[in-house]
């Protein structure tokens, strides 16, 4: 089972051979490190940089305002973003976003993993941690995962944890520049209270 430390308002998660919490000011060189490494990998599955926006990848201070805007989102309870540390080493993210409360009770999940630790089933074992998070901790009805469908290395996630897909949202997000199709995933509290314990005692 996955073993959990809470350092309000900022959650720890591990599982068998990961920790994850959130980002912090020190974290900066080592995520850098890893994201100038993994550029050609990430960046045609991710959003433009707006012009003139300063690059957090280069500009320490950039980081550091983007850790105060998770920092205010957990504390909003309206998103929970985590580094993925493997040997105590940043491997990288999984984020719980745009948490909707009320009758929607819904987020949404996106993962990134350093292509020199891809393979190894160390972002299956985070989805179920966040997953964990979600539906036990924070009580979420649903939450969604959206993949272009040609990105075949996100999509192998969902397909190792067989997680239900809901079909294709047309233009959903502008990514690199283009308008582009995604595939929706998603899991409910009621497949969770299903298969939980069966994905918790597989990957936790």
């Amino acid at each position: 089972m996955m073993r959990r430390r809470s350092q309000a308002p900022a959650p720890w998660l591990t599982g068998r051979r990961i920790t994850m919490r959130p980002l912090r000011d020190e974290d900066f060189e080592e995520w850098s490190e890893v994201r100038l490494a993994n550029e050609d990998w990430l960046l045609k599955w991710e959003p433009l940089r707006p012009p003139g926006m300063p690059d957090p990848v280069r500009d320490r201070a950039a980081f550091l305002a983007r850790c105060d805007a998770r920092r205010r989102d957990r504390q909003a309870g309206t998103g929970y973003s985590f580094g993925v540390f493997v040997g105590g080493s940043f491997a990288g993210e999984m984020n719980l976003s745009s948490i909707h409360r009320g009758a929607h009770q819904n987020a949404y999940i996106g993962y990134w993993i350093d292509h020199r630790q891809a393979g190894n089933g160390y972002t299956p074992e985070a989805l179920v941690a966040v997953m964990q998070f979600a539906f036990d901790e924070i009580n979420l009805h649903r939450v969604q995962i959206s993949i272009i469908p040609r990105n075949t290395a996100s999509r192998r996630v969902v397909e190792k944890l067989n997680i239900r897909a809901e079909g294709i949202a047309e233009r959903y997000l502008q990514i690199n520049g283009i308008w582009e199709d995604h595939i929706r995933f998603a899991v409910t509290s009621e497949e969770w209270q299903l298969r939980g314990a069966e994905w918790s005692a597989n990957w936790l």
